[in-house]
């Protein structure tokens, strides 16, 4: 009887200890699973995030997108109107007639048009690209005379025919040889009467107060590139002509800009736009403001920005 009481006990105590190691291994199992569950929620957490991220970079992409295709719309729409426009004002002319007339317009100038001469005794002092980038401005200042109302009689002196700039001219500008332009071995001081000469230097102290066509005017022929300082100024200097200089500070101010940069040297193709554009509106405001680049740091003053409207 005792016997079966102690294997009462035993069977007991081993029901309890099976029951305590299934509560044991359910307890690992819920905690596993609740930690498997809050990996998985922290992992679906991240993807939705960066999903979030991608949709909105994607949404951001899409509104620059949309934004520069509605400007591109606007602008071609803006040049075709602004083309429609100069057709009503404009009868259509063939290009054969429009060139007829230009030709006309360049010879007339030839003979009663102000004088203006691009020196071009400096182009030994200059690099193959400055050479380039000089004869790349001579094709622009050649082309804004051509379509100007009151063309300019342009003259190249101490243009060699075996200089490089001589052969970049040929090989750059299409139709060189045939430029209603006078082209000269000689220089201007030879050509012109010393009183009649004005050399435009931005390194002058005296600024240029108007074009007067009993005059003859003088663009030094360096570009931008050139650290000869001063060099027009000096050459001017010893041969004892006469100086100015664009009116810039007398009616532009300093722009403030990141990199504090301002500077009065132009290209001589952007210098001869503003004599053309003062020609035509007597304006030095109009002129400076359409013709000195933005880059250079400088706009009109509020003083004189009553002379464009």
């Amino acid at each position: 009887m005792y016997e079966n009481v102690e294997i009462d006990e035993k069977q007991k105590s081993s029901f309890e200890e099976r029951h305590l190691n299934d509560e044991s291994v359910s307890g690992v199992m819920e905690f596993l699973s609740i930690d498997v569950d809050q990996s998985s929620g922290a992992s679906n957490r991240e993807e939705t995030l960066c999903s979030k991220n991608v949709m909105r970079k994607q949404r951001n992409w899409e509104k620059r997108l949309e934004a520069k295709k509605s400007k591109r719309k606007e602008e071609k729409q803006r040049r075709k109107q602004n083309q429609q426009d100069k057709e009503d004002v404009v009868p259509h002319l063939s290009k054969r007639v429009i060139k007829a007339i230009t030709r006309e317009r360049l010879e007339e100038a030839r003979a009663t048009g102000p004088r203006l001469c691009v020196d071009l005794s400096m182009s030994d002092c200059m690099s193959h690209k400055e050479i380039s980038r000089l004869s790349s401005q001579i094709r622009r200042l050649y082309g804004s005379n051509k379509k100007a109302t009151h063309p300019f009689h342009l003259y190249l002196t101490d243009m060699k025919e075996d200089s490089l700039l001589y052969k970049e001219c040929i090989r750059m500008n299409e139709g060189f040889l045939n430029y209603l332009i006078d082209v000269t071995e000689e220089s201007w001081i030879d050509l012109f009467p010393s009183e009649d000469i004005i050399y435009l230097t931005p390194d002058a102290s005296e600024a240029l107060e108007e074009v007067n066509g009993d005059k003859v005017y003088i663009l030094g022929g360096l570009v931008d590139e050139s650290i000869q300082k001063k060099r027009t100024y000096t050459r001017a200097k010893e041969l004892g002509v006469q100086m100015a200089r664009l009116p810039i500070d007398e009616y532009m101010v300093k722009r403030p800009n990141p990199k504090n940069f301002h500077s009065k040297i132009l290209a001589i193709n952007q210098v001869f736009e503003i004599l053309l554009s003062y020609c035509d509106t007597g304006s030095w405001s109009k002129a400076l403001s359409a013709g000195v680049p933005t880059g250079k740091g400088y706009a009109v003053s509020s003083e004189t920005e009553a002379d464009l409207s």
